[in-house]
């Protein structure tokens, strides 16, 4: 059943589509964001990663055009971007860097090599999945767009497959080198469960959070810190030069005695890296055995070192997740907050924080309040149970 959220959200958007299209739409497809409660840079170390859905989505609605409508083309538009594109279904092209509907054509180019080939069509996008601050907007369109495809075309492909077409769409049409968990929790993320992922495997296990006296509330810095550009892949590359020293084949197969030993081999900063992503693989895999036996306490600990790990051995915080974090850890378990941290590729963006649902507004209140005192920035706060994957709502 969809959230009363959702349900808004997708009757908005029907009306849209016929107000803009003079059609009511045939098909009506919704795929969520996504918050990773603990396992930050080890996707390229293989290592595990423990995200939820959330009760943000995009959601498109579709209809196939006329017959006498000239050309093969997808006609798209989006609301939230105020933009309109037709695609060429036989050899879509990628827009200008940057364009949102790279990520559909991508999706639509990657369908066709698996028989997801459909007639012209109107579509329209509409998301309340925040842009911009690491929550999976990007991967939203792209797992909407593949779902569309599939109730447009009546073929269903296996979910693995289609989050890797999303990600393919994203690699080679929006030319952003993404890992898989964005793409994997959007399409076969369950309500009231986290998903952890396997990424050397791309095993999937669906761990159930179904204690409604917990609330996982995520806050936007509003910050982007402008980089140098490389952060990323210099990262990426201290890491795989530390495991080449350590004699394994990623980061997944280190231990932390194993580092400890080869210390003298690393420079101090591929020592720092690795120590991070060791930790945080150990740290994933606990987190999600802490959920299975609700010890939120216990939870939030490792939520907790995570942050630490990636503001100290890693980092890839700022000042600003620095004090979001700090102004939810003094309040503590006995305020309501079982433990907190940066999520997300860092230098801004989002923190995560698990707290008593009891507790939330007083929660939002202190962290948000504070925060906007201290750097005059007004944060933006959202809270979720975790949400369903995607998933069409309507197909006549």
């Amino acid at each position: 059943m969809a959230s009363e959220h959702l349900a808004q959200l997708v009757s908005d958007t029907a009306r849209r589509f016929e107000e803009n299209f003079q059609s009511p739409p045939r098909w009506i497809v919704a795929a969520p964001g996504r918050v990773n409660l603990i396992g930050e840079h080890i996707d390229y170390n293989d290592g595990f990663v423990l995200p939820m859905a959330i009760d943000c989505y995009c959601v498109l609605a579709a209809c196939e055009k006329p017959a006498g409508d000239p050309g093969e083309t997808a006609t798209v538009r989006s609301i939230t971007t105020d933009g309109q594109v037709d695609i060429t279904l036989a050899k879509p092209e990628r827009g200008d860097a940057g364009a949102w509907w790279n990520y559909v054509a991508g999706v639509i180019a990657g369908g066709r090599d698996v028989d997801l080939l459909p007639s012209k069509f109107w579509a329209l996008v509409a998301s309340d999945v925040p842009l911009g601050g690491g929550l999976s907007s990007s991967a939203s369109l792209e797992v909407a767009t593949a779902t569309l495809l599939e109730a447009m075309t009546g073929t269903t492909l296996d979910p693995v497959a289609k989050a890797l077409l999303c990600q393919q769409a994203e690699h080679q049409y929006a030319g952003v080198p993404c890992g898989i968990m964005d793409q994997f929790i959007s399409a076969m993320g369950r309500a009231d469960h986290l998903m952890l992922l396997d990424c050397r495997s791309q095993e999937v296990e669906h761990i159930p959070l179904v204690d409604e006296s917990v609330t996982v509330m995520i806050v936007n810095s509003n910050v982007r810190h402008e980089l140098s550009g490389g952060e990323y892949a210099e990262r990426r590359s201290q890491c795989e030069s530390a495991a080449k020293k350590l004699g394994v084949a990623s980061l997944r197969d280190a231990t932390l005695d194993q580092l400890e030993s080869h210390r003298t081999k690393l420079e101090p900063v591929e020592y720092r890296r690795a120590r991070h992503a060791i930790s945080e693989i150990g740290r994933t895999t606990a987190a999600a055995q802490a959920v299975k036996a609700g010890d939120w306490p216990r939870v939030g600990e490792l939520m907790v070192a995570s942050h630490e790990s990636l503001r100290d051995d890693y980092e890839v915080s700022c000042p600003e997740l620095d004090l979001l974090v700090d102004l939810a850890r003094d309040l503590g378990p006995e305020g309501g907050v079982f433990g907190t941290r940066m999520t997300g590729g860092g230098f801004g963006g989002c923190t995560v924080t698990l707290v008593r649902t009891a507790d939330v507004d007083r929660v939002d209140r202190h962290v948000a309040g504070v925060y906007q005192q201290e750097t005059g920035i007004e944060p933006s706060v959202l809270t979720s149970r975790p949400a369903r994957g995607a998933h069409v709502v309507k197909a006549d």
